[in-house]
């Protein structure tokens, strides 16, 4: 089934958008967050347990699958949807931020990159057409293009550079695409330079790739600059495409990308925080090993309807937590992960019911 985007409602106050994506795999609704499984997992949860707490979506990352247990062996063991038993759309990047972030172990090359194996060593070389082939192989329903994740700081002449290398590797991935049920988004590039964004935009709309992203943006730069881009660039992507903020992020960046006119997202923060004891909740942020939660037998949130706060105390969460238990690991990422989705939920239902400008005042207020 080919990909097709719908767009269902434009706010009429803000930029925000409400849609759904429709993919070989099923349904998304739109704006949406996706779960991390970077190499064929969201951390410590079961799939049932991902789709109990509404997601739709989730990432796997191309870099990781490529290199444990490869792509052939996936796709010889009926892709990557049987192989990690997650019937629902997946989306795959396409390795280029893990790249950006070996530093030293990689070196790009105007064909690709020549990387070493964080794992072994071993010597790889990424290019884009490489780059799709994983994916492919992979049976992604949405494909990321190969991009040069541009660092910060950068100057404006080593960020051009870089954008020039992103749009040359986004046509060559256009064309060594060969599925026709596979989509493939472009990714803007062009630093903290808003001319180079805009840039970045006309080069890659001409391309007509099935939606858009911004990249480059949570890799260190202050979040009133990430905002900024965010603002700027998002309404200049195509009104009929998804748009996409990778590596985003917080509960208030994604309301505010929202607002922006973003509709999807993704971030490793709600299944990171979980491990390391930080539970969203729509009252405060929990640090579960702190000694007030030792005899509190309410659950983590009173508001939530996950499987921990339906029947988990706080105390017995920070028990678990503090005794290094396994079960807290997976106890508080069902919690986080739930309360991302609760919030997507909300963020659709203000939509719908034309009144999102209030919730975003609301929430980014409290």
């Amino acid at each position: 089934m080919p990909f097709q985007f719908d767009l269902i409602k434009q706010d009429s106050f803000t930029a925000a958008r409400l849609g759904k994506m429709i993919t070989t795999h099923g349904m998304v609704h739109t704006p949406a967050f996706m779960p991390v499984g970077t190499q064929g997992t969201v951390k410590s949860m079961l799939p049932e347990e991902i789709k109990k707490c509404g997601a739709e979506i989730i990432l796997g990352n191309t870099y990781h699958l490529y290199l444990r247990p490869g792509h052939e062996t996936i796709k010889k063991l009926g892709g990557l949807h049987r192989f990690m038993n997650w019937p629902d759309p997946i989306l795959t990047d396409s390795g280029g931020f893990q790249v950006y972030s070996l530093g030293a172990l990689r070196k790009i090359t105007p064909d690709g990159v020549m990387f070493r194996s964080h794992i072994d060593g071993s010597k790889h070389f990424l290019s884009p057409q490489k780059a799709i082939e994983i994916q492919e192989a992979l049976g992604a329903d949405i494909m990321m293009c190969l991009d040069e994740c541009t660092p910060y700081p950068s100057t404006l002449s080593q960020t051009a550079e870089s954008l020039a290398l992103t749009v040359k590797w986004a046509d060559l991935c256009r064309q060594a695409k060969t599925s026709v049920d596979q989509a493939l988004f472009g990714i803007v590039q062009g630093g903290t330079y808003l001319n180079l964004r805009k840039q970045a935009v006309e080069q890659a709309v001409p391309l007509c790739f099935d939606g858009y992203a911004l990249g480059g943006v949570s890799v260190g730069e202050p979040k009133e600059i990430m905002y900024e881009i965010t603002d700027s660039i998002a309404p200049l992507l195509p009104v009929n495409k998804p748009r996409y903020l990778m590596g985003v992020g917080t509960p208030e960046d994604i309301v505010f990308g929202v607002s922006c006119g973003i509709d999807m997202f993704d971030c490793v923060i709600p299944t990171r925080c979980a491990r390391h004891g930080l539970l969203f909740t729509n009252s405060e942020k929990i640090v579960i090993k702190n000694s007030r939660w030792r005899e509190d037998s309410n659950p983590l949130d009173e508001t939530c309807d996950c499987y921990t706060c339906k029947n988990y105390s706080r105390a017995y969460l920070r028990h678990l937590y503090i005794a290094g238990e396994i079960l807290a690991m997976v106890l508080n990422t069902i919690h986080n992960v739930r309360y991302y989705m609760l919030l997507m939920e909300q963020i659709r239902a203000a939509l719908k019911e034309d009144c999102f400008l209030e919730f975003k005042n609301y929430f980014l207020n409290k």
